[in-house]
C-alpha cells in the first residue's frame, strides 16, 4: 500500500497542485445535491484529459486506494458518496470534440453539461433528445454511468440506444477505446452497454459518441386532465395513431404534485377546476407536411392534437385540456413538470423509489402502493410524478419515522414484483437500492455481476460499495 501523502504528492505532480483538492477545498464534494449522503473524500482529483484520468487510476490502482467518479453530482441514489476515496471529478473534461451533422453524431467528453450538448446539436438543426430537470448541471459521464432516462424515452428510446461508442479508463489505468460511430458492431461482447449504467464500478467513462436526431420543425403541447391513469393511456394510443408515433412526452402529475408546485414554486392551476390526473403531452413534427402552417396559419400537428383532444372531451374520455398557443406557454407547462427535483427538497426527508411498470399496470401499482402507504405510514407525504408513456413512476415518500423506511420500501418492491415491473428505472442503484438488489435481484444475475466486477476491477477500487450488495 502506498501511503496517502505519497499518493497525493504523485497526483499533484501529474495534474498540477491546483487540481488536487483537499481539506476545505474538497468540502463541497463531500455531499450530493440532495444532502442525503455525506462522505469524507481523501482528495478530489480534477484531470482535464483522458490521459489525466489514466494517470489517476494508475496511481490509485498501485496504492489500492478507492476512486469514486463524479460529474454533475445530480444523482439521487448516493452513487458519488466517497469515504476515504479519491473523488475523480470529470468537470474539466468539457470539450465537444466534434459534431458531425452528416452522420448525425456528436463526440463529447464526460464533463460536457447536457444543456450545452443540446445547444450544439440545435445549432446544426438536430437534437440530442435526453432531457430532464437537471439538464443545466448534469454531465454526460454521469448520465451514461447511471443510464439516465428522462422525458423523451417514449419516442427516442433509452440512453444505451442513443450511444454508439464510449471511451473509458479501466481500473488499472488502461484506456478502452470503443469510440466508433457505426450503428452495427457485432464484434463480441457489448462492452459499451456494460459500462453504461455501471455507475463507475467497472470503468470510468471519459467520452462518448452520441446519436443526434432531426429537430422537430413544430411542437404541439398541451396540459390535459384525464379521468384515470388507465384512461390517460387511451389518449396516448390515440395520439400515437394520429401522429404516426410522434408523441415525444407523456408525463403524469397527480393532484398533490400540482398543489406542491403551487405552494412552493408560485405555480398556477393548470385548469379552471382542479383534477386528479394531470398530464403534460407533447408531439413533435419533423415532416414539413405536419409542421408548415397552412394558408390560414394553422399548424397541422397542432390541429391534430387539438382535434384529438376535442373528440375525446366530447366522448368524456378527456375531462379538460389547454393547448399551448405560444412558446412561452409551452415552456411554462414544461417548467411545472421539470420542477419535480426541486420540489422534492420541500417535502422533507425522502425515500425515492423510482420504479418501472408495464404501461397497463401503472394504475394498479399506484393503487397498491397507496393502500400500502395508508397501512404502514398513513401520515407519510407523497410526491409522485411519472414518465407515464414508458411506465416509469417516481414514487417518492416522506416517512413520518425512519423506522418506516424499510417496510415502505419492501411494500413497493412487493407491488412491483407482483405486477412484472422493475425496482429501478432510471436513477440507478448507488447506495440507496443495494438492499433491494439483495432482496429482489435474481441470485444468478448477482453472481454474474460479481464475476464481471472481479474480472475488470480485481482490487475493488472503482466506486466500492455501490450497486452490488455485500
Amino acid at each position: 500500500m502506498v501511503p496517502a501523502m505519497s499518493l497525493l504528492e504523485d497526483l499533484r505532480a501529474d495534474l498540477g497542485p491546483a487540481h488536487v483538492l483537499t481539506g476545505e477545498e474538497a468540502a463541497p464534494y463531500a455531499t450530493d445535491w440532495t444532502k442525503a449522503y455525506r462522505g469524507a473524500p481523501l482528495a478530489v482529483a480534477r484531470p482535464a484529459s483522458t490521459e489525466g484520468v489514466s494517470a489517476v487510476l494508475r496511481r490509485a490502482h498501485a496504492a489500492g486506494t478507492p476512486v469514486v467518479p463524479v460529474a454533475g453530482n445530480t444523482g439521487l441514489a448516493g452513487g458519488t458518496m466517497a469515504e476515504g476515496a479519491v473523488m475523480l471529478s470529470l468537470a474539466r473534461m468539457g470539450r465537444i470534440r466534434e459534431v458531425r451533422p452528416a452522420a448525425r453524431v456528436a463526440v463529447v467528453e464526460a464533463g460536457v453539461v447536457l444543456a450545452r450538448l443540446h445547444e450544439a446539436a440545435e445549432a446544426e438543426g438536430l437534437v440530442f433528445p435526453l432531457t430532464f430537470g437537471a439538464k443545466g448541471s448534469a454531465m454526460i459521464g454521469g448520465v451514461l454511468s447511471t443510464n439516465a432516462g428522462g422525458s423523451n424515452v417514449l419516442r427516442y428510446g433509452g440512453l444505451r440506444g442513443m450511444c454508439l461508442g464510449v471511451e473509458a479508463v479501466m481500473a488499472d489505468g488502461r484506456v478502452l477505446d470503443l469510440m466508433g460511430a457505426v450503428h452495427k458492431d457485432n464484434t463480441g461482447y457489448a462492452l459499451k452497454d456494460l459500462l453504461i449504467g455501471a455507475e463507475g464500478t467497472l470503468g470510468i467513462i471519459t467520452a462518448a459518441t452520441l446519436k443526434l436526431f432531426p429537430k422537430p420543425r413544430a411542437y404541439a403541447t398541451a396540459t390535459v386532465a384525464a379521468p384515470s391513469v388507465k384512461g390517460a393511456l387511451t389518449l396516448l394510443h390515440r395520439l400515437q395513431d394520429a401522429t404516426g408515433g410522434a408523441v415525444e412526452c407523456f408525463e403524469y402529475m397527480p393532484r398533490h404534485y400540482v398543489e406542491q408546485h403551487i405552494a412552493h414554486m408560485d405555480g398556477a392551476e393548470p385548469f379552471e377546476a382542479p383534477h386528479e390526473v394531470n398530464l403534460l403531452v407533447e408531439v413533435g413534427a419533423t415532416a414539413p407536411r405536419d409542421a408548415e402552417p397552412d394558408e390560414g396559419g394553422a399548424v397541422p400537428v397542432q390541429e391534430t392534437l387539438a382535434a384529438t383532444l376535442a373528440a375525446m372531451i366530447e366522448r368524456g374520455e378527456v375531462l379538460d385540456a389547454v393547448v399551448a398557443s405560444s412558446e412561452t406557454q409551452r415552456r411554462a407547462m414544461w417548467a411545472r413538470r421539470e420542477a419535480a427535483g426541486e420540489l422534492m427538497l420541500h417535502v422533507g426527508r425522502l425515500l425515492n423509489l423510482d420504479v418501472a411498470l408495464p404501461l397497463d399496470r401503472v394504475e394498479d401499482f399506484l393503487e397498491r402502493a397507496e393502500e400500502g402507504r395508508r397501512r404502514i405510514d398513513p401520515g407519510a407525504k407523497l410526491s409522485i410524478v411519472s414518465h407515464l408513456g414508458d411506465g416509469n413512476v417516481h414514487w417518492t415518500v416522506c416517512p413520518t419515522d425512519p423506522a418506516r423506511d424499510v417496510p415502505l420500501t419492501e411494500m413497493v418492491e412487493d407491488a412491483v414484483a407482483a405486477l412484472g415491473g422493475s425496482f429501478s428505472a432510471e436513477h440507478g442503484i448507488g447506495l440507496a437500492k443495494r438492499g433491494t438488489m439483495a432482496r429482489r435481484k435474481d441470485p444468478v444475475a448477482l453472481d454474474a455481476m460479481r464475476a464481471i466486477k472481479a474480472a475488470l476491477d480485481p482490487k475493488g477500487i472503482l466506486n466500492p460499495g455501490k450497486v452490488l450488495p455485500d
